[in-house]
């Protein structure tokens, strides 16, 4: 994730670089580190993936789906661009997001026309459960189904949180740009939407990997997270 220095997450906030910064230098960090990280696909939530996708929905004829198993396309050797889209709402009209193969984490409820419409753009699915949110459920789905073990999260701060609280979070990975963004209420990476008492990351604890500066004054953190000492 790339976030300014108080922990706000949309770059289109952020204060300008100062005088002598790159803006465009700032923002290929966030491809170039990638890599390092060593995994084979991203994920995202559905309302980020929309936002990358913009496809439009249409009626497909159902080809007989009766029953709710996980499709695979041709991926070929491409990475993952996952959506956790429990409800079958973001519309791809192809097989892959940014050049890697799109694949979908549904609800079993999604209606037999909405996997219809998949399996005509050559996008791979899998189910997580009845409602689509069993987190872990879609994890072991995606490592049995396509044998990738490292996933990216890539936000928004909903599917973030999510995950934090599902405690499916092995490290994070955090490039902060020299930015400020100062409104209250703005999105923050994490936002786990329970009660008050709720504590997303409770029983985990991070332990400092590395520290880099980066061209332009970014500073990129890594933490892995582990079990919280009792």
């Amino acid at each position: 994730m790339v976030t300014s220095i108080d922990g706000r997450l949309h770059p289109s906030r952020f204060t300008v670089p100062v005088a002598g910064v790159d803006k465009d230098r700032l923002r290929r960090h966030y491809d170039e580190v990638s890599p390092r990280l060593g995994a084979r696909g991203w994920m995202c939530g559905r309302v980020t993936m929309q936002e990358i996708s913009k496809g439009k929905g249409r009626t497909v004829t159902s080809p007989g789906i009766t029953s709710r198993e996980a499709f695979v396309g041709d991926r070929g050797d491409r990475d993952l661009a996952v959506a956790i889209d429990p409800n079958g709402k973001v519309h791809y009209g192809q097989d892959h997001l940014h050049g890697d193969h799109a694949v979908a984490v549904l609800s079993e409820g999604v209606s037999d026309t909405y996997l219809a419409e998949l399996l005509e753009d050559g996008v791979s699915y899998v189910f997580a459960g009845p409602d689509g949110r069993d987190l872990a459920k879609a994890m072991d789905a995606l490592g049995e189904t396509f044998g990738v073990e490292t996933l990216l999260l890539e936000g928004g701060a909903g599917i973030n949180g999510a995950f934090l609280k599902a405690g499916l979070i092995d490290e994070i990975s955090v490039l902060i740009q020299p930015a400020v963004d100062g409104l209250a209420g703005v999105q923050s990476i994490f936002e786990y939407r329970g009660g008050p008492d709720e504590r997303p990351g409770a029983g985990q604890a991070l332990r400092h990997m590395s520290t880099e500066t980066l061209e332009g004054g970014m500073v990129w953190l890594r933490y892995r997270v582990e079990q919280a000492p009792t």
